[in-house]
């Protein structure tokens, strides 16, 4: 059985991932839980680790490298930030230790974009990034990591030349419980998908984007007026908001550039649909794949290396 080589650590502002990686690039082990950020600063980060690392029987000088929020001004150790345009071999280089551990632990840095009329952050997604993207590759990609603040990056020729956030996620959450459209999807949770609805909504919002806090009321009126029912007004408001958002992220993007969706689970569905309504080409990556990947682009660039030449 190959030998754990490092701990790998996906640790969010309420999620943690973490995996014990062996020698061969093999998944040794395993643990997930919701002690993200906001959690571990009031149990202690390093307590927080150690259990997981316990529990899974990790050697006690193995070392760890993180990315997330665990690196930000709130979390276990700032890490700052990379500023762009920057090569994604970037990332590897600005990785900073965690003072005073028994293990070494490092923690990898986020992406600035520091422009006055465009300024920007991501933390955690940059490794998404550095695992979906070939550090050689060629031509514009544009990369659309879909959550609560959705990431859409431009790539080319393997350097970041930029990046844009979309609240469509929270905006969702605030819409269907915060605002008078919340009376619109009551209910909605035991019905099924209306696939329709999201399908025109979307359509609707990315043909014409600048009308979508308008298209966003129609989840009410069209209920009051023609019998919408909750889940028809639920996809109505998801559709809208992420028609908009494709809009707004391709707005800028060359012609000849392909769209690259990092993403898992409800999401990945949802965004595929999304592309597919809208007939846009794209390829798709299973978010946690990328993040171990670019965990394992860190961990040999710091690690590893200089392993082999000993």
């Amino acid at each position: 059985m190959t030998k754990p080589a490092y701990v790998a650590v996906d640790w969010g502002t309420s999620s943690f991932r973490l995996w014990l990686i062996g020698k061969d690039g093999s998944i040794l082990g395993e643990r997930r839980s919701g002690e993200g950020m906001t959690t571990a600063a009031q149990a202690g980060f390093a307590k927080v680790l150690q259990t997981h690392l316990d529990a899974l029987s990790a050697p006690a000088d193995i070392p760890v490298i993180v990315c997330g929020m665990a690196g930000a001004r709130q979390g276990w150790v700032e890490a700052g930030y990379i500023d762009t345009p920057t090569s994604l071999a970037a990332i590897l280089t600005g990785a900073v230790a965690v003072p005073g551990q028994s293990r070494d632990v490092r923690i990898l840095p986020g992406l600035a974009q520091r422009s006055r009329q465009a300024p920007d952050v991501m933390r955690g997604e940059e490794t998404q990034l550095l695992g979906a993207i070939a550090a050689d590759a060629k031509g514009e990609q544009i990369v659309c990591m879909p959550g609560t603040h959705s990431k859409w990056v431009r790539v080319l020729d393997g350097q970041v030349t930029g990046f844009s956030t979309f609240m469509t996620g929270e905006l969702f959450d605030v819409i269907t419980k915060h605002s008078i459209l919340s009376h619109a999807v009551a209910g909605s949770a035991d019905m099924p998908a209306d696939t329709g609805a999201f399908d025109v909504a979307l359509k609707a919002a990315f043909d014409k984007p600048a009308l979508a806090t308008s298209l966003l009321f129609t989840a009410r009126s069209g209920q009051l007026l023609h019998g919408l029912s909750a889940a028809g007004a639920q996809a109505l408001i998801s559709g809208t908001l992420i028609g908009a958002e494709i809009a707004g992220a391709l707005a800028s993007a060359g012609q000849g550039a392909s769209i690259m969706l990092v993403a898992s689970g409800r999401l990945q569905t949802l965004y595929e649909d999304a592309f597919r309504t809208l007939s846009l080409s794209y390829k798709t990556i299973d978010a946690d794949a990328a993040v171990r990947r670019g965990l394992s682009a860190a961990a040999e660039a710091i690690w590893l290396k200089n392993e082999s030449k000993s």
